[in-house]
């Protein structure tokens, strides 16, 4: 399958608005942090609840000195509901976007549904790490940066494992791959790469978007591998394959793991400069009473934001380094360079992917390499499997034209006049 040029020019222009929307999303949140710090917002809501505590007593409930956590809950409640209120529209205008284009089906209810049902799960974990976090620099004010990071590693370890089980069920039906030439040359696949995953599933999308997609999810015994219906029912056995194989290669190269352990480090690096800061205001201000006033909470967002969009190009460098092995990984299983390639081509028309981005949004936003990267690949590998196939053919033309002039004691007949050709 060749490149679509038309469907490529609609993808950079899909690309370039879909930028300027997250350019958006990002200076919208730290503007907002950054205004109701400036403004004093963030001390004029804290005095507003310590008021509060006439009406609502369960706010001066503290289980040990300098952590309250009904306030810290109350202060993220409205915090979290206003920004809310504002990002919203934004939110609708990034759903209506990829409605226009053709990528989303959804209607504008069921989007609004599953942007609450998000919404709701996103307080409470971000709620609960702010409750861990605070109760941390109450209890353990030098060191808890250090504890925090150990116990969000944990806490990444154990939601990855149970993602696919507890978190994508409510957006997604997952059903086995039915039985049939499909289901059988993929877990012979499987059985020939020896990986060990709970099952092949396929993940219902076609109702909500025509893009298709596929993933290595879980740890353990929930590790599976997902493809979407919107892939299943559209690309060939070959190709699907390769794409199998590549999520193969993720495994095999224990991805999760090392990705999981890579972002522990990065976190302890931004916790412990977030410390050290934090230490530092403390002793050249007055506008907090302490580092568990409930006003800082907007400061410690804006730091981690921060931290997160500056780290963004060494997460996204090291994880195109693993899309590349299990790239390599599935040619190397699989040796399928057109399957690959076509399967590459197919999934950029479908999914509107830019072929070649420009190289600084690659570098700072691409989390897999860019598509004319993976194409190079696949030829690159096809001259070394041709390179390597002449070498071994040249091996064994050498081994039969040894053969024939050794005696029976297997030595170099010395008799033979006829010098040997070298192939």
């Amino acid at each position: 399958m060749e490149i679509d040029k038309a469907r490529q020019r609609k993808a950079r222009h899909y690309a370039r608005q879909k930028l300027v929307f997250s350019l958006l999303d990002l200076v919208l949140l730290l503007t907002c942090l950054t205004l109701t710090i400036a403004t004093g917002l963030d001390k004029l809501l804290r005095d507003q609840l310590y008021m509060a505590v006439l009406w609502a007593p369960i706010l001066t409930w503290h289980p040990f000195p300098g952590y309250y956590p009904a306030q810290l809950v109350a202060y993220f409640a409205i915090a979290f509901c206003g920004y809310c209120c504002l990002s919203l529209p934004l939110a609708y205008l990034r759903y209506r976007l990829s409605f226009r284009y053709g990528l989303a089906l959804i209607d504008g209810s069921t989007w609004l549904h599953d942007t609450g049902k998000n919404l709701l799960l996103n307080f409470a974990l971000q709620a609960g790490a702010l409750l861990l976090t605070y109760g941390l620099l109450a209890s353990q004010p030098h060191w808890w940066w250090l504890w925090l990071a150990l116990l969000l590693l944990l806490f990444s370890i154990i939601m990855t494992n149970l993602a696919p089980v507890l978190i994508f069920p409510l957006f997604y039906r997952f059903k086995p791959l039915p039985e049939g030439a499909l289901n059988q040359r993929l877990l012979e696949l499987a059985r020939r790469t020896a990986t060990r995953v709970q099952g092949i599933f396929t993940i219902q999308l076609s109702h909500r978007t025509t893009a298709a997609t596929a993933a290595l999810m879980g740890l353990g015994n929930t590790r599976r591998i997902v493809l979407g219906d919107t892939m299943t029912d559209r690309y060939t056995i070959d190709e699907i394959e390769v794409v199998l194989a590549h999520e193969i290669g993720h495994h095999v190269h224990n991805h999760i793991w090392k990705m999981l352990f890579s972002q522990g480090v990065l976190t302890l690096a931004g916790l412990s400069l977030t410390h050290l800061f934090l230490r530092w205001l403390m002793d050249n201000q007055n506008m907090y009473f302490s580092l568990t006033d409930p006003a800082t909470i907007p400061l410690f967002a804006l730091l981690v934001v921060s931290f997160h969009v500056l780290i963004m190009p060494i997460r996204n460098t090291l994880s195109r380094h693993m899309e590349y092995q299990a790239d390599e990984y599935a040619l190397q299983v699989t040796q399928k360079v057109d399957a690959f390639k076509s399967v590459m081509r197919r999934l950029a028309s479908q999914n509107l992917t830019e072929i070649a981005p420009a190289p600084l949004v690659e570098f700072w936003l691409y989390s897999h390499p860019a598509v004319h990267r993976r194409l190079r690949h696949a030829d690159e590998f096809a001259e070394r499997l041709l390179s390597s196939s002449y070498t071994r053919a040249s091996f064994k033309s050498c081994n039969r034209a040894a053969t024939s002039s050794t005696g029976p004691s297997g030595m170099v007949n010395s008799g033979s006049s006829t010098p040997h050709s070298a192939h």
